[in-house]
């Protein structure tokens, strides 16, 4: 009879564990959502940042764009130039 009831006793602590997993996946499981939101937000946001620099640099003059990125160490482009 007493390994009935340590049987008992470790089949609800396993209930009792398994309820509380299924809550911390829940809220898991809602901190992913929540940070999938913030990512695509902050994606949405970066995209249309480097859109306004694009518009920004197509209003430059050709040499003032040649002249930035000398300064950076890059080689110039040629995405004015060819319309690329």
């Amino acid at each position: 009879m007493s390994s009935i009831n340590d049987l008992v006793d470790r089949v609800e602590r396993l209930l009792v564990r398994h309820e509380e997993l299924k809550r911390t996946n829940g809220l898991l499981e809602q901190q992913v959502q929540a940070l999938t939101l913030e990512r695509d937000s902050l994606r949405s946001r970066l995209a249309a940042a480097r859109a306004r620099v694009d518009a920004l640099l197509d209003r430059l003059p050709l040499e003032a764009v040649d002249l930035l990125e000398s300064s950076d160490g890059t080689e110039p482009s040629n995405s004015r130039k060819t319309g690329a």
